[in-house]
């Protein structure tokens, strides 16, 4: 297991190298001038070459990346050009939100996606698996942003049951400052009001980010359950009279599940870039947001280090889900 995971973190070291190069690339060289646009309308053009100085804007492209990636290995992300914070501490202060909303979505849709999958698998062609493949398809279909727009138009304005957006009110003081999770922060507190005004703020948009990739766990656990459900220990176990529930609990559960962690892994990744739409139509202050916000000022030390982070999560889940799959089976350990 030791070589194995090893033989993973070696392979990430080019990935988050080529990502950085990539990224820092694409972000100076898009039309337009943020120097400019930071300095204001009425800036004259010493002004703006002061600030261009500044920010060290007026060097060789190439001098600036291997300055940005100089100053990346020791933790500095840099300086936004709108507001002159440094990126890491809006990073620090809008990342927490992002991953309650990510985990909150991926715990749904694996909590409701794998089961669902699995009884679909084993009653394949029946009146559950007819329904499942049905939701799953209207599932994946929908888009997020129109998800999340019919859910607030339901439950927050029809009904009044959720808040319409936001993360917490901002009339009301949140719990003590621990994780950055509202959730979690207001468990550790004790605090059980708080813990269900956070809830309530999550539900909506959680919920407008899980239907995709739960449909897809479904789909993916429907396919690997009937596909084990066809190997000859299955049948030798039914052969042997062993109880359906413990065959489909105990062997076919474990082995179908190996291909869905994959996917697991890839719509992880999927839902830390795809929270800019979610987090803009639910006033989520997340990175999505954060980032929404940066490009429209052109503001492009933001969108870098926003890119990166997710990119690194990325990695990361991606590492985490090789090491369950060698956990799950070995031989992918010995390969």
């Amino acid at each position: 297991m030791l070589r194995f995971l090893l033989r993973r973190l070696l392979l990430t070291v080019p990935v988050l190298f080529g990502l950085t190069a990539l990224v820092f690339a694409i972000a100076r060289l898009l039309p337009g001038d943020p120097v400019a646009l930071a300095a204001g309308p009425n800036a004259s053009a010493a002004e703006i070459a002061a600030y261009a100085k500044e920010f060290g804007l007026d060097r060789p492209l190439l001098t600036q990346y291997f300055d940005y990636l100089g100053n990346l290995l020791r933790g500095d992300f840099g300086m936004s050009l709108y507001t002159r914070r440094p990126v890491v501490e809006d990073l620090v202060a809008y990342l927490p939100a992002t991953l309650e909303l990510v985990f909150a979505a991926m715990a749904l849709a694996m909590a409701v996606g794998i089961p669902l999958g699995l009884w679909a698998g084993v009653r394949r062609d029946a009146w559950p698996d007819v329904v499942s493949r049905t939701l799953a398809l209207g599932a994946i279909s929908m888009p997020r942003f129109f998800l999340g727009l019919l859910l607030q138009l339901a439950f927050a304005m029809a009904l009044g049951w959720l808040p319409l957006g936001g993360r917490y009110p901002i009339t009301i003081d949140p719990p003590a400052l621990v994780t950055g999770f509202l959730t979690v922060d207001a468990l550790l507190a004790g605090d059980f009001e708080a813990f269900a005004t956070a809830c309530r703020h999550l539900v909506m948009p959680a919920l407008a980010m899980s239907l995709s990739p739960l449909a897809t766990l479904m789909r993916m656990m429907r396919a690997s359950t009937i596909e084990v459900l066809q190997q000859d220990y299955v049948l030798t176990e039914r052969a042997l009279g062993l109880p359906q529930r413990l065959i489909v609990l105990k062997y076919v559960a474990r082995n179908a599940i190996s291909a869905t962690l994959t996917v697991t892994g890839l719509y992880f990744g999927w839902l830390l870039g795809g929270t800019v739409l979610v987090e803009t139509v639910f006033d989520w202050p997340g990175l999505g947001l954060y980032a929404t916000k940066s490009v429209v000022t052109q503001d492009f030390m933001p969108v870098i280090g926003v890119t990166l982070v997710i990119g690194t999560l990325f990695v990361a889940a991606n590492l985490v889900v090789d090491l369950l799959y060698g956990w799950v089976d070995p031989k992918v350990r010995q390969g």
